[in-house]
């Protein structure tokens, strides 16, 4: 087949290939899973080496050598020693008292706390459901991102030699309705306390939360940490694409938004101080915001995926783990102000907190994120803030993007048909040039017959270029995009997640446990319009070249596969996207371009070049010259 098609064609699989290699792992990410898995063995290993030889201590000290039974342990020994470390253990984990929980709310939030340790202990979202609420209990609008015992948060620092840390502290509780405020307050001694203050403002996603420390005069220079771990609650459709796009963000003060993987178990010590540190799921976020930036001595980060005995493997997303320099003590009093969001991950919503929180969207990287957030975006914005469906907006928004790469897939076509035309010529030119010595002279009179009939294989990659760069930025945008969370269209109940026309009832390889309609019509489509434009493909030439007619009618099938468990959203955009190249197609072949006046205008430049001769370029005239002096070259080889 000629170079314009096999190489559009072969772009095309790139395209797929790239849209499986963006949801994959990295090799270092990999290198970086081996290494912990073989720490963790040695670990293990350590650990088992260490308990057997305690229990032989153990053995020792219960059986005296001078008892004629001193190889046997005593059973009633044994068992209460074993039981006593289970104490211990129980001990330590179960809190001796119970904490009080308040809470406050707004129109957005409703945030419990409890004065055991001064947390955050849950978080409502009011006008949100979980997926599940929004299948079987519509009328429930409160979607829970973690609840008691999830949520976690510890001040530690030292007094003096004394470390102090207020997991465990029973704080006073003091609530101010008027200012929607709890404030949190324990007395170390009678000139030293620790207080910790939240206030929630009207119509807001963030709320104002201060830390006072007093009477540490003592304790000047010495550094606060703040540790925080959360458990982020399931509330989407599949629970794998959640834990997919979930994982800790944050932003460097200098170099900008950076991230833990979101794909395997990570952890990172921070390389500069840090304006903020998120942790994100796939539609909702906590962020800890200090007034200061956290300082990069000390300060580490971690996710984690649960394993699969664990008991929240199955309703939790993942284990989130961070512990921040938020700064020193001061003087006599001490205060860091900071302010928690938890929210949507909906770009309107965070752009206008004005932090550069909507850096966490995954739009993609460089070229492919500036096309979502400035052009993509605003479009679809503007149709859903008229009141039209998001199922309607995504057509709208489909319809204008095929109408401005519409002349684009005309010049594809153009050049396709000129390709097809000199079709005959190029065979000719194989056959006068069957040997590999007869290479350079065959690629001469390639360039120029392109050059004399106007035609050039590079003017259908080129357009082929331009368009990958807007279909990789819809790849991105549509299952990053809020906005398709729980919206309904056609047979699809929510088009952020897959649309199942049948659950098949057992989990198939590679492909799902449920068939998606619009996945279907996508690759259907897809091979309809690889069976109209099979005219322009030939049969390899050469042995070994692959059957690009054969992989091109694969595509389609291997697209059934990548998309099932897609955003339906997605899945309906590419259908669309591909009727309407069908169509534009048609519409070209019927009303633009006619075959038999390209093939006349073609033969008429050829006639009007071997009159006039041809107009070279500076370039192309020292390309032959290059050429010619490679030819005299070889000639005078085989001479030798």
């Amino acid at each position: 087949m000629d170079k314009n098609t096999l190489t559009g064609l072969v772009l095309i699989g790139l395209l797929l290939t790239i849209f499986t290699i963006f949801n994959r792992p990295d090799e270092n990410e990999i290198k970086k899973e081996k290494q912990k898995q073989e720490q963790s063995l040695k670990k293990a290993n350590a650990k088992a080496k260490a308990k057997a030889k305690a229990k032989v201590k153990q053995k020792n000290t219960l059986s005296p050598s001078n008892n004629k039974t001193s190889n046997i342990s005593t059973p009633n020994a044994t068992q209460n020693n074993v039981k006593s470390e289970i104490r211990k253990v129980k001990k330590n984990l179960t809190p001796k008292t119970k904490g009080k929980i308040s809470s406050i709310e707004n129109k957005n939030l409703i945030i419990e706390l409890n004065s055991k340790g001064g947390i955050i202990s849950a978080v409502y979202l009011k006008n949100y459901k979980t997926y599940k609420d929004f299948i079987n209990n519509p009328s429930i609008n409160k979607l829970c991102l973690f609840k008691q015992g999830d949520n976690i948060s510890d001040i530690v620092f030292k007094d003096g030699n004394k470390k102090i840390s207020t997991k465990g502290l029973i704080f006073n509780v003091e609530r101010n309705k008027k200012r929607n405020e709890i404030t949190f307050t324990y007395k170390v001694s009678e000139n030293k306390s620790i207080k910790q203050i939240y206030s929630l403002p009207e119509n807001s996603f963030e709320i104002d939360y201060d830390i006072k420390l007093n009477g540490f005069e003592d304790s000047k220079g010495n550094a606060i940490q703040y540790n925080w771990a959360c458990n982020f609650r399931k509330t989407e459709r599949l629970l794998e694409e959640q834990r997919r796009v979930s994982t800790i963000g944050f932003e460097y003060k200098e170099d900008g938004f950076d991230y833990l993987s979101e794909t395997s178990d990570d952890e990172s010590d921070a390389e500069e101080d840090i304006n903020w540190i998120n942790y994100k799921q796939s539609y909702f976020s906590s962020f800890l915001r200090p007034s200061l930036p956290i300082s990069k001595t000390g300060t580490k980060m971690a996710i984690k995926n649960y394993a699969e005995n664990d008991p929240r493997y199955n309703s939790h997303i993942k284990s989130y783990i961070s512990s921040l320099n938020i700064g020193s003590i001061e003087s006599t009093s001490t205060s860091h102000k900071f302010k928690w969001y938890f929210g949507p991950n909906d770009y309107d919503i965070l752009s206008s907190v004005d932090n550069n929180y909507e850096g966490i969207l995954n739009f993609g990287p460089g070229l492919f994120r500036w096309i979502n957030e400035y052009a993509i975006q605003p479009i679809f914005n503007f149709f859903t803030s008229k009141g039209l469906s998001v199922g309607i907006s995504i057509l709208l928004l489909t319809i204008i993007l095929k109408l401005f790469l519409m002349p684009i897939q005309w010049k594809m076509f153009v050049s396709s048909v000129k390709m097809k035309i000199l079709k005959p010529d190029i065979e000719e030119l194989n056959k006068k040039y069957p040997n590999k010595d007869d290479a350079m002279k065959k690629q001469m009179e390639m360039m120029n017959l392109y050059k004399d009939s106007g035609a050039s294989p590079l003017s259908g990659c080129l357009p082929m270029l331009i368009q990958m760069p807007i279909l990789l930025a819809v790849f991105k945008f549509f299952p990053a995009s809020f906005q398709l969370r729980q919206k309904s269209f056609l047979w699809a109940e929510d088009l952020s997640s897959f649309d199942s026309i049948l659950d098949i009832g057992f989990s198939i390889p590679l492909y799902g446990d449920h068939v998606s309609l619009f996945t279907l019509l996508m690759a259907c489509s897809t091979l309809f319009y690889t069976i109209m434009n099979s005219g322009n493909m030939q049969q390899p030439q050469q042995p070994g070249m692959p059957n690009m007619k054969v992989i091109m009618y694969i595509f389609p099938i291997m697209m059934i596969f990548f998309f099932n468990n897609y955003s339906s959203g997605l899945s309906y955009y590419y259908f669309v996207s591909t009727l309407a190249s069908i169509l534009i197609m048609i519409s070209i072949k019927k009303f633009f371009v006619d075959e038999d006046k390209l093939k006349l205008k073609m033969a008429n430049r050829k006639d009007k070049v071997k009159n006039e001769g041809p107009k070279k370029s500076k370039f192309q005239s020292r390309l032959e010259e290059m050429q010619k002096k490679q030819m005299e070259q070889m000639k005078k080889r085989k001479k030798k």
